[in-house]
């Protein structure tokens, strides 16, 4: 690696075409690619722009990764420059030729499963847990087993366990749980699959419970702003540290610290879960403009818009009074899409702040 930059990752959504019809797919994939994909050479360009930016690793999402009939052409471009690549499927299609690739390459794959059989298919399609299962015990026979990733949803909030059982009985390196943003597939479902905020909360105590009991064996992040003020609250002795270090969960639009992503057409996005049409000023560029990565990001941290969030009392409704304001905020991307408020209130929180109960006694004592 020629120097280090600002990220340890940059992912890649390869392509918005799948086989499967996940309810919760935050970007509508369907049997199709998307409009404008990258093509060969762009992605072997887009590889150049990924190693100059000085990332370790480059992650590649979908859709379905594997339905990309280059993808192992790119692969291997990105491993001759010395990246690490992982990549994230379903399952369905690591076996044969393509198992072969991903161990003769070494990817680290990464499975996502949402929980035991009949929770998982619900969710993911009927016969989608066997398949998913069956590729897991692949990578882990291979020595590529990255993670398992689970969304949060009203269905499985409850069966988080299985995922942590499954990890740590085939040696998966992390967990890795998202909350569920309403963009892509999943805004037409948000009210049957979204937790209510009290399941939430329930979820995410949960999961800080399996991280301390699997602690030893595997990583678990969550991709949930909220589980901070969650972990705070549980007064561990470290807390600084494991928010500083630890915790991935952090809303970039007040962090810059987590991503930058590139989607199917080669825009370029601070998050994985904002949607494929978002609002202009989310869009910080394409990855065919002459720009580097590294001037993007410098540009994104210097904009007017990015940088209005460095002030979170901007923040509406309770995140904005909140006393856990500073390590959480909500999410921006699910304020935005329920409300058309970036800048708005998160309503999948449960907590209340405490001037907001303090408020409330002195109205009832009137």
């Amino acid at each position: 690696m020629a120097k280090r930059g600002p990220l340890m990752m940059t992912s890649w959504r390869t392509t918005g075409a799948c086989n499967a019809r996940c309810k919760y797919c935050n970007v509508d994939a369907t049997g199709k690619k998307a409009d404008q994909e990258l093509t060969t050479q762009e992605a072997l360009d887009l590889v150049d722009k990924v190693y100059d930016f000085g990332v370790s690793w480059f992650g590649l999402k979908g859709g379905e990764p594997l339905l990309r009939k280059d993808i192992f052409e790119i692969v291997a471009y990105a491993k001759s420059k010395g990246l690490n690549v992982c990549l994230l499927t379903n399952g369905c299609f690591v076996d044969g030729e393509i198992y072969d690739n991903l161990v003769k390459h070494q990817v680290w794959g990464s499975v996502s499963i949402d929980g035991p059989e009949e929770i998982n298919d619900q969710l993911r399609g009927k016969g989608s847990y066997q398949k998913a299962l069956a590729a897991i015990e692949k990578l882990s026979t291979g020595k590529i087993l990255n993670g398992l990733a689970a969304a949060i949803t009203s269905i499985n909030y409850a069966t988080l366990d299985h995922v942590c059982e499954l990890a740590e009985k085939y040696r998966a390196n992390f967990v890795w749980f998202n909350h569920l943003v309403p963009s892509g597939r999943a805004k037409d479902q948000v009210d049957d699959l979204s937790p209510t905020p009290e399941q939430l909360e329930e979820a995410l105590n949960r999961i800080w419970d399996l991280s301390v009991k699997y602690e030893d064996k595997f990583d678990i992040h969550v991709h949930c702003p909220h589980f901070a003020r969650v972990v705070k609250q549980r007064n561990i002795s470290n807390f600084d540290e494991w928010y500083e270090h630890k915790f991935h969960g952090k809303c970039t639009y007040f962090a810059f610290g987590g991503y930058i992503s590139i989607i199917e057409n080669g825009n370029l996005i601070p998050c994985f879960y904002t949607d494929l049409r978002p609002m202009e000023p989310m869009n910080i560029g394409n990855i065919r403009d002459d720009k580097s990565l590294l001037q993007v990001w410098e540009d994104m941290k210097v904009s007017p818009y990015y940088s209005s969030f460095r002030d979170r009392t901007i923040l509406k409704g309770k995140c904005g009074v909140c006393e856990y304001r500073e390590i959480c905020g909500g999410c921006r991307n699910r304020a935005y899409a329920l409300t058309g408020d970036i800048y708005g209130q998160d309503d999948a929180c449960a907590y209340i702040p405490q001037i907001m109960r303090e408020n409330s006694k002195m109205q009832k004592k009137q």
